[in-house]
């Protein structure tokens, strides 16, 4: 980097709020509450919570050390810290896992976030009001995605000017560096994020009973659709992997992400007490605000049947099609539209310029390219490489990339970095390294929950994958023939992405090797 000197945040308080808006993202507000709906309501929270205890926070405490110590030593990307607990070669090579994925992500991730920036500008000028139905709605959205020409949209480029403005502000942001860039963001986005999720489920909270003429259709109705337990689910194993893959999802794990953030703390900062504030503000965000506010008000709108097919629709469906038919129809809608986008942007922002901060510490750390060059690079792949998802979306482009980088990804980079800390760099001094500096020494118990029970879980999500679901994927047996070619491509971009990355971490392997044989010849 610049002078040989690594950035670190300006304070603490600062590096929780980029670490929560690392988490904080789409998840929260769109994801969450249908997937509480979908398995179970309230039973789903039980085994959610188990997952936060044994999986969650371990894991967040284990990344934000692995980043700690890498970046002690000069390694803001898993690569160098993978290096750094594990004198191997081959560590590095695993490593690439922890910026591919996180790129593989961004690259589609920042073409969502555009969308509800641009849903933000739609409300405020009530472009989308006269659609006032679900269907006209999805036809509104399609029609932006450029998936249909109707009469809302005739060609694809309104969606690619604010993907266009998303990227350049994403772009921006990260060539400020970590202190002026990242963590000015999150001290201005994640207040505002806070305070617009709040207003709003305040206002949900009010709607009551919005038709008289349909007296079951309430604002009670609908917190009982999400939080009324179906203890039958419990036996159910799929709301046990949905429950863990949304701890995964919120709290953005096996991301590199999160340890190339803790790269930029101290020696002696302490990572108990900043992954507890961090799993802290992104369980608020998620549980009270986003429990609160798109399922409740979809019950009692469409109705207890209308919100089960909403939550059948995916997030996409609830977020995009459903809430904008809901502003049409109560006081002031176009301004809490656009306050409900404008906090799906902010959130969406703050993930995304965390997801493109690994690559942009591999690029300047390990090739010494000044941080605006690197952010340009890396906002030219994101750009090139988005553009297949932007043209090919309707053909599962996006779906296939989710698939691999934002599901499957993730578990696997998780489970590997864990064999790393607890087996290879070893438990005791991991433990150690976990409370260095801390104010208060984490319970004895998770010594134990680290290093075997986490581990197991990752273990089995990854088998029971494997034995439910891997050769139906990888056969592509439920993709549309259409979409085939479509599918391929996208696997073979990635594929072509991963061969990249390990290119560039063998020439700087080869680099640090000439150097050292350098200084050792000047020495000798």
């Amino acid at each position: 980097m610049e002078n040989n000197k690594r950035e670190e945040w300006g304070t603490k308080l600062g590096l929780v709020l980029a670490l929560a808006g690392n988490a904080i993202g789409l998840g929260n507000f769109l994801r969450f509450p249908v997937q509480a709906a979908e398995n179970g309501g309230g039973t789903f929270m039980l085994p959610y919570f188990i997952s936060l205890i044994l999986l969650g926070i371990p894991l967040m405490w284990v990344e934000l050390t692995m980043g700690r110590f890498g970046g002690n030593r000069g390694h803001g990307s898993m690569p160098g810290m993978f290096y750094s607990m594990w004198n191997n070669r081959w560590s590095k090579y695993i490593g690439i896992l922890g910026i591919f994925t996180p790129l593989i992500i961004v690259i589609y991730y920042t073409y969502v976030a555009s969308w509800t920036l641009a849903f933000s500008f739609f409300s405020m000028s009530g472009k989308y009001f006269g659609a006032e139905s679900r269907e006209t709605m999805g036809a509104f959205l399609k029609g932006f995605q450029g998936v249909q020409s109707n009469n809302y949209f005739s060609s694809i480029m309104p969606a690619v000017i604010f993907y266009l403005i998303t990227l350049v502000l994403n772009v921006y942001i990260i060539s400020k560096g970590v202190s002026k860039g990242i963590e000015r963001l999150a001290n201005i986005a994640m207040p505002l994020l806070f305070i617009m999720a709040t207003a709003l489920a305040i206002r949900v909270l009010t709607f009551g009973t919005p038709d008289p003429a349909n007296p079951e259709n309430n604002i009670a109705a609908g917190l009982g659709f999400i939080w009324n337990p179906d203890f039958s689910q419990l036996t159910n194993s799929t709301v046990w992997l949905a429950a863990s893959g949304q701890i995964f999802f919120t709290l953005s794990l096996g991301m590199g992400a999160i340890a190339t953030y803790a790269s930029y703390m101290k020696k002696d900062d302490d990572v108990a007490t900043t992954g507890i504030a961090t799993a802290g503000a992104n369980e608020f965000a998620e549980v009270v605000l986003g429990g609160t506010i798109a399922i409740p008000a979809a019950v009692a709108f469409f109705g207890l049947v209308g919100a089960q097919e909403i939550a059948k629709g995916g997030a996409f469906d609830l977020g995009f099609q459903s809430l904008p038919v809901i502003f049409q129809k109560i006081p002031l809608g176009q301004f809490f539209g656009f306050i409900w986008f404008l906090l799906l942007f902010f959130a969406a922002l703050t993930s995304s310029v965390a997801l493109t901060q690994p690559a942009m510490a591999f690029l300047q750390e390990e090739f010494r390219i000044p941080k605006e060059r690197a952010a340009i690079i890396v906002g030219l792949v994101i750009f090139i490489c988005s553009l297949p998802v932007v043209l090919f979306l309707k053909h599962g482009f996006l779906d296939e990339l989710d698939y691999w980088a934002g599901t499957f990804g993730p578990v696997l980079c998780a489970f590997l970095e864990t064999i790393i800390f607890v087996w290879i760099f070893g438990m005791a001094k991991g433990w150690e390294e976990i409370n260095r500096g801390a104010t208060t020494r984490i319970p004895k118990v998770f010594f134990y929950i680290i290093k075997y029970i986490t581990p197991a879980f990752l273990f089995t999500i990854l088998a029971t994958w494997f034995y439910q679901s891997a050769i139906d994927v990888l056969l592509m047996k439920n993709i549309d023939p259409s979409n085939k070619p479509y599918v391929w491509g996208a696997r073979l971009m990635m594929l072509a992405i991963f061969i990249g990355l390990a290119y560039l971490v063998r020439k700087s392997w080869r680099m640090k090797e000439q150097g050292h044989k350098i200084r050792q010849d000047i020495q000798d």
